[in-house]
């Protein structure tokens, strides 16, 4: 197996991948930004490239989305795959390709090869032929990233058990508790940077990149009975994560194809190459369920091959293999509906919430009134309301092209709002009778007397 694609098929260890990315930037200098989310525990930048026609800037009602590969630093293909993506992207821009002109042009996309480069050290010094299954897998002090989040499931699942209390339990936007935020937690600094990164930019979708099997994972990756090891954990929005594990899996060259040798000894195939995280193995605070229950953003894991650091002479043929998959999961960003919430001066309203009736998990508007709500095609009750505000319901359809489907709300100042606006306008005074009045009156009146 050949590729036409004019890249650079080989390993990049730390010094490489910073010089390509380099390269890739001075080809592109109009839709590319190279920038870090923080440093690893031995002091590596982790850098990640941007690409959009205005880099640098969040527009408002352009979705931003996001590739994360070597979490594990000995799961090396992902992280490969993205660098060629980049230089794919690029490439492909500069010669008008239209359907990558479109994707650039209308999202926002980041790309962060590798999230822990300590680990990669270790295993490229290995190489692919002594490269263990373990060796540089965690982070220099000794953590696995993939499920070094907050676990908000419990929080989640133990608040609805509880729900004797009238009060609704939160389905988004689950705050991260106390504890994972001293010193002292066993939480690494590439974790943290992660989470910072996702709290700052208003991620819709994205994937982070595995190795060592051909599978994409989907949410939960926790099993709710507490003395399971295995059972299906679906989210709210399990159809949307269905379809979206599917369009990767469905468009890669091997992972649906019934014929090809399982990697290991789980055959994925009834499934059409997709899992439920925890169906097949769970894990308390996951990279995916975090992201699902703190941010807006829906994330998934692909396991990209069943060899976690394949030959360097197989990276064309494993390109081949993910090329496709991979653009077509950064176009189902496109997918559902958008808009803007502003109030009546025409002003983006910031973090309103907008529910779907029916699926009992909402998102929220960006600093500029946007949101994005991925949702599978067909017609949606939909609700934004925010703070102060009186909410506003509207009906909104999903068809099956690609493209979301625009749902703008306009809302209203509730009247206790308008009110407490107006009286500290005036220094809590009543508004048509200003104090000079008031006291010339009286003092009429006690000259009257």
């Amino acid at each position: 197996m050949t590729t036409t694609d004019d890249l650079d098929f080989k390993h990049h260890n730390y010094k490489e991948m910073r010089q390509l990315m380099k390269v890739v930037n001075e080809m592109c200098p109009n839709i590319t930004r190279i920038y870090n989310i923080g440093k690893s525990h031995q002091g590596l930048k982790l850098y990640a490239v941007e690409i959009s026609d205005h880099p640098g800037e969040h527009e408002v009602g352009e979705p931003e989305f996001h590739y994360i590969a070597g979490a594990h630093g000995n799961e090396v293909l992902g992280r490969e795959l993205t660098l060629l993506l980049m230089q794919f992207l690029c490439q492909e821009y500069l010669a008008r390709n239209a359907r990558i002109v479109r994707l650039v042009e209308e999202t926002r996309i980041h790309i962060l090869p590798s999230l822990n480069p300590d680990g990669y050290e270790k295993a490229y010094e290995g190489g692919s032929e002594l490269g263990g299954w373990s060796l540089g897998r965690w982070t220099h002090d000794g953590i696995d990233i993939n499920n070094n989040f907050p676990d908000l499931n419990t929080l989640l699942w133990e608040a609805e058990d509880r729900q004797n209390i009238p009060r609704k339990v939160p389905n988004h936007y689950i705050a991260i508790p106390e504890w994972f935020l001293s010193e002292n937690a066993t939480v690494a600094v590439e974790t943290r940077a992660v989470i910072a990164w996702m709290e700052k930019i208003p991620f819709v979708l994205g994937g982070n990149l595995q190795g060592g099997e051909l599978v994409v994972a989907y949410p939960y990756d926790m099993v709710r009975s507490l003395w399971k090891t295995q059972e299906p954990s679906p989210t709210p929005d399990d159809h949307v994560f269905r379809w979206l594990a599917y369009s990767y899996a469905s468009t890669h060259r091997l992972m649906t194809d019934a014929r090809r040798r399982v990697c290991h000894t789980e055959d994925f195939q009834k499934e059409d190459g997709t899992v439920n995280g925890a169906s097949w193995h769970t894990v308390a605070g996951s990279l995916n369920d975090f992201s699902y229950l703190h941010t807006n953003c829906f994330e998934l894991s692909i396991y990209v091959g069943c060899d976690k650091y394949p030959h360097e002479s197989e990276l064309p043929e494993e390109w081949e293999n993910n090329r496709e998959s991979l653009i077509v999961f950064m176009e189902q960003v496109h997918r559902g509906i958008k808009g803007v919430v502003r109030d009546f001066h025409g002003k983006g309203i910031p973090n309103a919430i907008i529910s779907v009736e029916g699926v009992n998990h909402d998102i929220r508007t960006a600093s500029d009134g946007d949101y994005w709500r991925l949702l599978n095609p067909g017609e949606y009750v939909v609700t934004a309301k925010a703070e102060g505000f009186t909410s506003s319901t509207k009906n909104c359809m999903v068809g099956y092209d690609m493209g979301a489907t625009q749902c703008d709300f306009t809302l209203s100042k509730t009247n206790l709002a308008r009110i407490r606006e107006i009286m500290e306008k005036f220094g809590k005074q009543p508004i048509s009778l200003p104090a000079r009045r008031l006291k010339l009156r009286g003092r009429k009146r006690r000259q009257r007397g």
